[in-house]
């Protein structure tokens, strides 16, 4: 099983991450922030992951902390879950609508962290959250995960589903790309011989 555990404790954040890349879609969160709970039941749901996340933060202050340091750990228990990469596909790509909003979400389990992220918010808050965060959440995501990811809106008036298709097309690009290649016999996907 492709599983790992990471705990991060800082000043300003506890947070716990439990990964099972080859899960059924499970996911238990505790973060105090109700729509980054919703965002991240999709990743697991729809990369069919397990996914245990309990996070405490200096939420008197703002979410900022305690959502980067989820993407932070978040990433760690991936690059530890996912070892080597050996027999994986490596790519993965998703196109995912929601009503009016479509994204598009790649994916490249390189070894290099990249974040190409175009997204034009049709507001700045959802509900109590502020979109800005987001971004800070694939940041921290990709520094840490070594993976290279590039997340496109391509259209939307809402912006709860402007985010929403964002996190699907992430998980469902990213279950294509850890997904084991029965061609690949346990081969690293690079020339390289390593990523």
């Amino acid at each position: 099983m492709r599983t790992a555990e990471v705990t991060r404790n800082t000043k300003e954040t506890q947070i716990r991450v439990r990964i099972n890349l080859d899960g059924s879609g499970n996911a238990r969160l505790s973060t105090g922030l109700p729509f980054l709970e919703h965002m991240l039941d999709q990743v697991a749901r729809h990369a069919l992951i397990d996914l245990e996340i309990e996070a405490k933060g200096d939420l008197h202050i703002d979410a900022h902390h305690t959502v980067e340091d989820i993407g932070i750990t978040l990433g760690q228990a991936f690059a530890r879950a996912i070892g080597d990469k050996a027999g994986v596909r490596r790519y993965g790509h998703a196109y995912v609508p929601l009503d009016e909003a479509i994204s598009r979400a790649v994916v490249d389990l390189s070894g290099r962290p990249g974040l190409e992220y175009h997204v034009d918010y049709a507001r700045g808050l959802i509900g109590e959250f502020d979109v800005d965060l987001v971004r800070e959440f694939f940041q921290g995501f990709v520094n840490h995960a070594l993976v290279t990811l590039h997340l496109d809106n391509l259209r939307g008036r809402n912006a709860h589903h402007q985010c929403e298709t964002i996190f699907k097309a992430f998980a469902r690009a990213l279950r294509l790309a850890i997904e084991p290649d029965a061609r690949a016999a346990g081969t690293v996907p690079s020339t390289k011989g390593s990523l």
